[in-house]
């Protein structure tokens, strides 16, 4: 497997698209808000709870799901074959941009210029036909994989690897970009371009993975700062989701967040010891500040979601090595197999003694 290069020289070409990237990304979503206003008149029925998705029309009609569905799968089928081209004909970390990162950027963009037509003329996301927790679980899960993929580099509890085989880790750096780019679009495709700050968020947060998804094999697809502001902007979206919903649950993903942060994701930065002090010093302090206010029995709130990632990474690395084994099985089986039907059709012959 090819290893990622030094990020010690940058090419103006890569890092120029990155920030060429963010200014269209910031862009696009200040043009769902100043255009969001005119989807305020569609009338939605009522919020039913946690398990309703509440934008969506009450009465589906074919084009509203067929272009949803049809413009999906063109945007899915599109980028993942660019994937398998790029790690099938390029598969080297280059300083610059490759003509596959400029069609990704291009296919990219002009899906999210369609999804954004297709929301003001006829709103359905996919959110007609599957559950928001299939959204939230691919995200969630995209979070995971990062985490069991980093465990190499930065380690998973303070600068400490997890004793993960050598193959699973290296299933999870190889395949994670057919995976992460499905539950990207995904997610992207299943929410129409309204104006709610949660979607706001949540459609910038997007489109800065649709941008990493489409720098493969450059070197900024693997700079460190990079790919921490990605980590750590889910905790400003779900904050600010449970700000929306007055549930007052902000300081669980603000602090659960924050959490992974101090404990995992910051070992990345090469920070000195000092600072990692300070930053964790920050942490417990504005913890305690909160939650003197709140009651110090909601304090449990903070190890909820960090106890699900680090669980959930047992157990994503756990299904890879169960793939991985079943498929090792099924081919010394296959190999077996193919053996003694040539040896039965005599196409294997063996020398007899003299």
């Amino acid at each position: 497997m090819t290893k990622p290069v030094s990020e010690q020289t940058k090419n103006p070409s890569a890092y120029s698209a990155l920030w060429i990237g963010i200014f269209f990304s910031l862009a696009f979503t200040a043009l769902i808000f100043w255009a969001g206003e005119r989807l305020e008149s569609i009338s939605l029925l009522p919020d039913t709870g946690a398990a309703w998705y509440y934008w969506q029309l009450p009465n589906p009609t074919f084009w509203s799901r067929a272009t949803a569905w049809g413009f999906y799968l063109l945007h899915q089928f599109a980028i993942w074959g660019l994937i398998y081209y790029a790690q099938t004909r390029v598969n080297r970390y280059t300083s610059g941009l490759h003509r596959v990162n400029l069609l990704a950027l291009g296919l990219n963009a002009l899906f999210i210029l369609v999804h954004f037509a297709q929301s003001h003329i006829w709103y359905d996301g996919l959110a007609q036909d599957v559950s928001i927790f299939s959204s939230q679980g691919s995200v969630i899960v995209l979070l995971v994989w990062v985490l069991l993929m980093e465990n190499s580099r930065r380690g998973m509890f303070f600068g400490k690897k997890l004793p993960l085989s050598k193959r699973i880790s290296e299933f999870a750096k190889k395949y994670h970009g057919y995976f992460f780019a499905w539950a990207t679009i995904y997610t992207f495709w299943y929410h129409p371009m309204v104006n709610t700050p949660g979607h706001l968020v949540g459609f910038f947060y997007m489109f800065l993975l649709l941008l990493q998804g489409s720098l493969f094999f450059t070197r900024v697809h693997v700079n460190r700062w990079w790919m921490i502001v990605q980590e750590v902007t889910v905790a400003v979206h779900g904050t600010l989701v449970a700000v929306m919903q007055g549930n007052d649950l902000w300081p669980m993903f603000a602090f659960g967040f924050g959490g992974i942060f101090v404990i995992t994701q910051m070992y990345g930065l090469r920070l000195s010891k000092w600072g990692r002090a300070a930053i964790l010093a920050a942490y417990v302090g504005a913890a305690v500040w909160v939650y003197n206010g709140l009651g110090w029995s909601r304090l449990n709130e903070i190890i909820r979601i960090p106890l699900i990632e680090y669980l959930s990474v047992l157990v994503l690395a756990g299904l890879i090595g169960i793939g991985l084994w079943v498929w090792r099985s099924l081919a010394t089986i296959r190999k077996r197999f193919k053996f003694t039907f040539a040896e039965r059709r005599g196409i294997i012959r063996f020398n007899q003694p003299s």
